[in-house]
């Protein structure tokens, strides 16, 4: 992979409990030679007043430490949602998410009007077995209003040992009653790639989350899927639907697996080394093969990165409803005490310069939101010319079809209707090729 090198862990995603604290592109670097501003010494004696003044009369003794760190966090949620203090293990628990294993509940969640906002429930999680969904608003944990919490405070509420239970008060469009969901915390393992067949020829592969080793998953997936099929794929549905994020390289390798040049994704920021260039190497694992991306408002960060890149060099057509909008670069500066901070150092941008930060991702034809309702019988078998008794043959010597034939690859996709969408979309362009 061909890009400007550095010796940093970035990640791109948002801030998932259980719980990894990440971004939209996260670095893990210190930089030790920033030269320092002048001091703003009036401000400077501003706060110290004000620590001394609590440290004199609060009606209850304060110590250093809590009332710094407080400080400290205030300072740099002040900032924008994404910037934030992270404690030693808030630390690391955010190196411990970036591997696929951690604790919690398996959302993420940022803040919107003073309440979290869940971006994404992560696939078999149990957030996601109790009904939490892309856009809820928690007002409430347990018997506790989250109007007026900082995120990492009700991140904390919502964190506890494995089979402990919370309750979660949610506000969701078009209900008019708030939701209350009981939900389990557990240890959360996700499993960053799924795959299968979808009819003949056609192949389905699902990313979760974007971990470091996504990139060799998704490239031994195809090769798994081309093996069932006894040679190439005629297509691929890339679902990134619900994916929050995760590691930047793991969604570079992503977008490098299917493009064979061009830039992938760049980001720009104030330092010099918030500058960054990915481009695509040589070699498409689908050798030109048509695909289709799948993206929701839950798809977030990296897996805008992917759509993006795929869209710009018109590998991919991007088909469901406009993505998140996380476009922002944060990076983790390790401090002397092992805690952190998660700084937004920079903005990403799609090859074409597009910035998603706040847009998201359009795709190229809309989907809404819409549920399958499964055919009764009589609906899915219906009488045929060839099922009279005593109808004439077709006169050319072919044994005509089944019913049952035609149907079975609806039956595959269930009842996912954008999945069935995107394979019919599949069918058409590999009819459209073959024709030309």
């Amino acid at each position: 992979m061909k890009h400007t090198t550095r010796s940093l862990l970035v990640l791109a995603t948002g801030l998932v409990l259980g719980v990894s604290l990440t971004l939209g592109g996260s670095v893990l670097a210190d930089r030790a030679n920033n030269q320092a501003a002048p001091l703003p010494l009036d401000e400077l004696r501003n706060f110290s007043e004000v620590f001394g003044k609590i440290k004199a009369d609060y009606v209850e003794t304060a110590d250093d430490k809590t009332l710094l760190e407080g400080a400290i966090r205030g300072m740099l949620a002040g900032l924008d949602p994404h910037s934030a203090y992270l404690n030693q293990e808030e630390f690391k628990e955010l190196q411990v998410g970036t591997s696929g294993e951690f604790g919690g509940l398996g959302i993420e969640v940022g803040m919107e009007d003073g309440f979290v906002k869940v971006i994404s429930p992560i696939d078999d999680t149990p957030a996601q077995a109790a009904g939490v969904k892309a856009g809820d608003l928690i007002i409430r944990l347990d018997d506790t209003p989250v109007k007026g919490m900082s995120l990492n405070d009700a991140v904390k509420m919502m964190r506890g040992k494995p089979g402990t239970q919370i309750l979660l008060t949610i506000m969701r469009e078009g209900v008019q009653k708030p939701l209350k969901l009981t939900i389990t915390r557990d240890v959360i393992r996700v499993k960053s790639v799924k795959f299968r067949a979808l009819d003949k020829g056609y192949g389905y592969l699902r990313i979760t989350s974007f971990q470091n080793q996504t990139g060799e998953q998704v490239l031994k997936a195809i090769a798994d899927l081309k093996k069932e099929h006894g040679g190439d794929l005629k297509g691929l549905v890339l679902d990134l639907r619900n994916n929050p994020g995760g590691v930047l390289g793991a969604a570079v390798a992503v977008s490098d697996a299917f493009l064979e040049q061009g830039m992938i994704v760049y980001t720009e920021g104030r330092a010099k080394d918030a500058e960054l260039r990915y481009t695509a190497t040589p070699a498409d694992a689908l050798k030109g093969a048509p695909m289709v991306v799948l993206v929701n408002g839950g798809s977030a960060s990296a897996s805008e990165i992917v759509a993006g890149a795929l869209q710009d060099h018109k590998r991919a057509i991007i088909m469901g409803t406009r993505t998140f909008g996380k476009g922002s670069v944060q990076t983790i500066f390790p401090m002397s005490n092992n805690s952190a901070i998660k700084l937004t150092t920079a903005r990403y941008y799609t090859p074409g310069g597009r910035s998603i930060q706040a847009d998201g991702i359009e795709p190229d034809i809309g989907l809404k939101a819409v549920k399958l309702v499964e055919a009764d019988d009589a609906d899915r078998e219906m009488l045929k010319e060839a099922d009279l008794s005593g109808h004439l043959a077709n006169g050319n010597g072919k044994k005509p079809k089944t019913t049952k034939d035609e149907t079975k690859a609806d039956d595959a996709v269930g009842k996912d209707y954008a999945l069935q969408e995107a394979l019919n979309l599949l069918k058409g362009l590999n009819i459209l090729q073959s024709r030309q």
